[in-house]
């Protein structure tokens, strides 16, 4: 093997010829000691000296033990059979090989390939690999490459082993994915009005109550009161955990936007009668001081609601 000047002394190659791991530069090992006697054999049936033993790798990160120091050495050699012997696996890209751990599959070290040769920079690639890591978290970084999948289904997939090349990993949902909030955001604009029927601000109220949704909110809701005023087209949305909350959180609203607006409701227009109990919102109705009553005027729409 031939150094044609575009690797540097601290660089390895992955030789998968090669039996051991061994280098001719001590100053590389880590935990010498030093041997007399022993030779390895080189492809042209040459022997170098085998003079000692030691590990390579950087503090925190993947350690390569029984490295032999070969006396005259030139190059740094590592072994792919021998890597393999220790539970790593190694993938070969046109630009890059991996090695990585076979349970967990966390990589732990990156060579390049340089001149046809894959080399390896243990203590510049340890370092880089060390900073990817904690700056993004493995298992939102899976969330990402599959699809966005929730993270139920991901502990499934990853317990059965469906998806090769996923690791074991414990999928929590820990935050908000932003894109996943995002996506699911939908909007419908109003239809568009050739006049203002209304005034003034709650002159008139729109209301709508959806649900149930089949996934649980992180506040542990599933349905939603929706309230727009006519003449601003300002809406409220009020999150709720079941149904019948909806008429204790419409009375607590009804309080709050009068006394900002500083003026009273006049009318309400709801869809779904079933969504609030007639006699309950009457009572309300009745027990309010105001000089105008609600108008309560039921809607069906013709598109299903």
């Amino acid at each position: 093997m031939q150094d044609k000047g575009a690797a540097s002394k601290k660089l390895w190659y992955l030789d998968s010829g090669c039996s051991k791991h061994m280098t001719g530069d001590k100053s590389l090992l880590t935990g010498l000691i030093l041997k007399h006697g022993g030779y390895v054999t080189y492809g042209d049936n040459n022997k170098g000296k085998i003079i000692g033993s030691g590990d390579i790798g950087v503090k925190g990160s993947l350690t390569i033990q029984n490295v032999l120091l070969v006396e005259g050495l030139k190059h740094n050699l590592l072994s792919i059979s021998q890597l393999c012997d220790k539970g790593l696996e190694v993938t070969f890209q046109p630009e890059i090989c991996l090695i990585s751990s076979k349970d967990s599959r966390e990589t732990h070290l990156v060579g390049k390939r340089v001149n046809n040769v894959y080399m390896l920079d243990l203590h510049c690639i340890n370092s880089e690999i060390n900073c990817l890591i904690t700056k993004c978290d493995e298992t939102w970084l899976w969330h990402r490459r599959i699809a966005h999948i929730h993270m139920q289904h991901l502990n499934r997939i990853a317990s059965k082993e469906l998806v090769i090349g996923l690791p074991k990993l414990k999928f929590e949902k820990d935050k908000v994915c932003e894109a996943c909030q995002k996506g699911k955001q939908t909007k419908t604009s109003f239809k568009q009005k050739q006049f203002v029927s209304t005034t003034r601000p709650l002159e008139m109220l729109h209301m709508d109550l959806f649900g149930p949704s089949r996934t649980m909110s992180i506040g542990g809701n599933y349905y939603g009161l929706v309230v727009v005023d006519d003449f601003s087209r300002y809406t409220w949305t009020l999150f709720l955990v079941t149904k019948d909350e909806a008429f204790s959180a419409f009375k607590k609203l009804a309080m709050i936007i009068q006394n900002e607006k500083n003026c009273s409701i006049a009318a309400i227009k709801k869809i779904m009668v079933e969504n609030f109990k007639m006699k309950t919102l009457k009572c309300f109705v009745k027990s309010l001081e105001f000089s105008t009553i609600f108008q309560l005027q039921e809607l069906h729409s013709k598109m299903g609601f």
